[in-house]
């Protein structure tokens, strides 16, 4: 087995470099990737957010209504009309109702697994058959890699930015379990994509912190998140023995130390790679692109003043700053699991943000002209049960379990048209009735979309080839 790489100790102004530099991912093997960048987004340049609902959103509760079905099946909700004629979707969603000329549901997405994690590796990497030697408790080197992990290895980069960001955590499990599928797999460590990490791991409250904080089985609990944190400014895992000694804001960071960067890069104290490293931090477009404090008040009101207005501004930003692909995990620790008390939940706290953050974000790339050239997609691992169910031992009130057969994603920009709806679900909206698409449709959608070739490849830890694609895109959209 090889020895893990190991650094000879260096002063705390390298330790300051380094940690800065690995906030972005920047191991010692992504180094060489850092190189001179074209001014400004630059017409024909595509990119993507991918929009990540983890727990998985109940399709009846939110797209895919059945007012005609009994109740145990129709559930709570109500349907209201939307700017589409003939589209109707829930009541509690008026902000993408009033928008739906800029997106487009496929109410028939499907696949295989209730499970949470072998569902995350299914959605997140676009494949709908599980690895060998998968296991559900922790992530493999024989994973598919992630859609972000393709992204960030085929993809150009643009204004010394990762061309994909993950953001604003990884996805954890309230038991500390890391829930496979979102690194690069079969790519080896070095490509796992770029983790911005600014939300603190809280494994006893959900949402959108700080309004819209709560617990599934309400049960009391002490907030303690208000804002994004301060990200630790570290190596990555894969790189062992070189640890900062304090945590550090990014900006702070940048602004405290430019004048020392820049003149130990000129004065030729660094190497190269190096001195690309410090280019990347001292950008100021870089630094505004992931500072959410220096965003206008206007559009942090408009987004929403909580976790998930700040998530999805910051990926508005960074999409126009360059980034290729942003990957915005909307909630941690599967926040869209509701199995009970869910129609409270989804009504108070859940809705609310989400529907303000989506539709201000469809609307803002729409208004900066950047919506036609960047596709936005909604997606969690699976739907919910086509009935209501009760688990009165942890839930005071009715909610819904897990079910692969069939989800309601959502999908605008990108050069796709809006105020469509593709496929179908039966009359309980239990399977897909008319075209149905996979995770393998799916992931082909967004790297159509990104511009990425049908004969793309990626290459595995052993430098073997293989495929970007898996599927076709999903049709009827354009």
């Amino acid at each position: 087995m090889r020895p893990p790489l190991r650094h000879p100790a260096p002063g705390r102004r390298q330790m300051l470099q380094a940690g800065g530099i690995s906030l972005l991912g920047l191991g010692l093997s992504h180094l060489e990737g850092l190189r001179a960048a074209p001014p400004a987004r630059k017409n024909g340049r595509r990119s993507a957010i991918f929009i990540f609902l983890s727990g998985g959103l109940g399709q009846h509760d939110s797209f895919d209504m059945k007012p005609d079905a009994p109740a145990d099946i129709r559930g709570e909700f109500k349907p209201i009309a939307t700017r589409t004629p003939g589209l109707q979707i829930c009541e509690h969603l008026p902000r993408l109702a009033a928008c739906s000329n800029l997106w487009s549901v496929v109410r028939s997405v499907t696949h295989s697994t209730n499970d949470h994690s072998a569902g995350h590796l299914m959605m997140l990497t676009g494949r709908g058959k599980l690895p060998v030697g998968f296991s559900g408790n922790k992530p493999q080197d024989g994973d598919w890699p992630s859609i972000a992990a393709v992204a960030n290895a085929v993809l150009p980069r643009f204004n010394n930015l990762p061309p994909a960001v993950v953001l604003p955590e990884r996805l954890i499990h309230n038991s500390g379990r890391i829930i496979p599928g979102q690194f690069a797999g079969q790519m080896g460590r070095q490509r796992d994509p770029w983790f911005l990490e600014a939300s603190k791991f809280e494994p006893k409250a959900y949402g959108a912190y700080p309004a819209y904080e709560f617990d599934h089985q309400q049960r009391k609990f002490a907030p303690v998140r208000s804002r994004f944190e301060i990200p630790d400014l570290s190596l990555p895992e894969a790189v062992d023995g070189l640890r900062l000694d304090q945590r550090l804001n990014l900006l702070g960071l940048v602004d405290d130390q430019r004048q020392n960067l820049d003149q130990a890069a000129t004065a030729g104290g660094m190497d190269l790679l190096r001195q690309k490293a410090v280019s990347l931090l001292v950008d100021p477009q870089v630094r505004r692109a992931f500072d959410i404090n220096t965003m206008p008040r206007v559009d942090r009101d408009r987004y929403g003043d909580n976790a998930f207005g700040w998530s999805c501004l910051m990926a508005a930003r960074l999409v126009e700053a360059g980034v290729g692909l942003v990957q915005v995990n909307l909630g941690n620790n599967e926040t869209w699991d509701t199995h009970g008390n869910a129609f409270p939940h989804l009504k108070d706290k859940l809705y609310p943000p989400a529907d303000r953050a989506l539709a201000a974000l469809l609307v803002d790339l729409s208004e900066r002209g950047l919506l036609e050239d960047t596709l936005v997609t909604v997606a969690g691992e699976f739907g919910r049960t086509p009935k209501v169910t009760r688990l009165p031992e942890h839930y005071k009130l009715a909610g819904r379990d897990h079910w692969g057969a069939a989800q309601s994603i959502l999908l605008a920009g990108g050069g796709l048209r809006g105020g469509r709806v593709i496929g179908s679900t039966d009359k309980n909206g239990a399977y897909p009735s008319t075209d149905p698409q996979t995770p393998e449709n799916f992931a082909a959608t967004i790297y159509e979309s990104l511009g990425i070739p049908k004969d793309a490849h990626w290459q595995d830890a052993q430098n073997r080839p293989n495929f970007v694609y898996h599927g076709d895109p999903i049709r009827g959209l354009a």
